[in-house]
């Protein structure tokens, strides 16, 4: 009997070895998936009461939200990016006048050719949340409005990746709509009265470059196209820029900046030596294209959450 229970304990003792063996082995498989979320809201407010200089009250909002989704595994990878901005400035002697909005989709998927060469496909929406004026807010002077316009684009071509800072994109085929659903923006945008959609073919060119070092980071992307349909030498050009200093833990300082030029959008008025505005034959003014600029400075509250693999 002795034996017997001797000759279980020595079994139970070695199983117990074993299992604890395979369980420190046994290593957790890493995630394909790496995700990260940034949210930042900027305030300010100004309130006058029998204020001898003059001037008027004013709320000022800023929000901003970056998300990412990227996948890497074997041969595969699929980078994605959501950016929502909104703001305004609510002047309670003018009305309420946007400051920022935005939606920017941005996805790439890849397949591996060599190494750090990857046969992609890339997709880009852009559009806005609500109705931008021009001035005033009054319906003759609106400017934009959702889906008004609208850009998407798919591209395929190449991708090369020499590093985690920097990733060159070449798409000699890229297909791209503009959508317009306000009628009277229409022409505005590069597309006839009647015209929804405007459909172009041409070849894009996209340089992401990132770098971020403790509590300091900045991303740029810049985006060149040209049609291959309608005057190819016209390079529309898109360049965003980010710029992020965490001063503490909920607070930040940060910088956006975005340069656009579209010789389809027309939207300055021509005007002669004297000042006064040149019409067409219809009586409209007639309108030119330009380099947009828009930059946008503040301190926010922000929230970081990331998921790393």
């Amino acid at each position: 009997m002795k034996k017997l229970f001797a000759t279980i304990v020595v079994a139970l003792s070695a199983f117990v070895s074993v299992s604890a063996q395979d369980t420190t082995a046994v290593q957790p498989i890493p995630s394909p998936w790496t995700t990260g979320l940034i949210t930042q809201v900027g305030f300010s407010q100004v309130s006058l009461t029998n204020w001898a200089a003059g001037g008027f009250g004013s709320l000022a909002l800023n929000s901003y939200i970056n998300a990412t989704a990227d996948y890497a595994k074997d041969a595969l990878m699929w980078n994605s990016q959501l950016q929502l901005g909104f703001g305004f400035l609510q002047t309670f002697g003018e009305g309420l006048k946007k400051t920022d909005d935005r939606i920017v989709l941005d996805s790439k998927f890849g397949y591996k050719a060599v190494d750090k060469l990857y046969f992609s496909a890339v997709f880009n929406f852009t559009s806005q949340f609500s109705t931008g004026y021009k001035g005033v807010v009054k319906e003759s002077d609106k400017v934009s409005n959702f889906f008004a316009p609208a850009y998407t684009s798919l591209g395929l071509g190449i991708d090369y990746t020499p590093n985690q800072y920097i990733s060159l994109n070449f798409a000699p085929l890229t297909g791209k709509v503009t959508m317009v659903k306000d009628a009277e923006l229409r022409t505005k945008y590069g597309n006839a009265e009647n015209e929804f959609a405007r459909w172009e073919l041409g070849a894009q060119l996209k340089v992401n470059a990132k770098v971020q070092v403790k509590d300091f980071s900045a991303e740029t992307m810049l985006t060149l196209f040209s049609n291959y349909l309608d005057k190819p030498q016209n390079i529309k050009v898109n360049w965003d820029v980010a710029i992020t200093a965490k001063l503490t833990r909920f607070l930040s300082a940060s910088l956006r900046t975005n340069l656009i030029y579209d010789d389809k959008v027309r939207f300055l008025e021509k005007k002669d030596k004297s000042g006064n505005v040149i019409v067409d034959e219809s009586g409209k003014p007639i309108l030119y294209p330009a380099v947009q600029f828009k930059e946008l400075f503040s301190l926010n509250f922000q929230y970081t959450l990331t998921n790393k693999k």
